[in-house]
């Protein structure tokens, strides 16, 4: 499996992270995977919304350091 897209997004509001994990989702391949690092509080609630309004899905969210959050998106084969 290749590595996912990666996409850091931190010190951006959104909604600047949302609209580069669309532009993300967009150039993977079917069934590849974006990871998205933000540090914007409201990409928690704007990332999910997001990912299944565009029929992707959100694999995992993980808290990282300094206030970043990791989400890791499966863009639809």
């Amino acid at each position: 499996m290749n590595e996912p897209i990666l996409v850091d997004a931190r010190g951006h509001r959104c909604p600047v992270p949302t609209l580069r994990l669309r532009r993300a989702l967009e150039t993977a391949p079917a069934g590849g995977q974006v990871r998205l690092i933000a540090d914007d509080p409201m990409a928690r609630i704007d990332v999910p919304h997001f990912a299944v309004s565009a029929g992707a899905a959100v694999i995992s969210i993980t808290d990282e350091d300094a206030g970043a959050i990791s989400f890791l998106v499966l863009k639809a084969s």
